[in-house]
């Protein structure tokens, strides 16, 4: 499975989201620091969920973190846009 994919699946079971969208940014990053040549090093992440819509930014980043769990020392870089 590919880590677009797990991302994917944790993000879909712990927010329920109306609108998810997650882009593999790795390939504008070949060669530079954090990538390791797996092609799976940096993701961009598009999330829209009610159930994050009350807390404050700072909460909601955090949520998706602890959602991604060892995601998150997997990947080098994963930017958020959460709402």
């Amino acid at each position: 499975m590919t880590v677009k994919t797990e991302m994917e699946q944790r993000l879909i079971a712990a927010f329920a989201p109306q609108q998810i969208e997650i882009v593999n940014e790795s390939h504008m990053h070949a060669g530079h620091s954090g990538d390791d040549g797996t092609g799976e090093s940096h993701f961009r992440i598009l999330l829209r969920a009610d159930s994050l819509a009350a807390l404050s930014r700072v909460a909601r980043h955090r949520a998706v973190h602890a959602a991604l769990g060892d995601l998150n020392t997997r990947v080098h870089s994963i930017a958020l846009d959460i709402g």
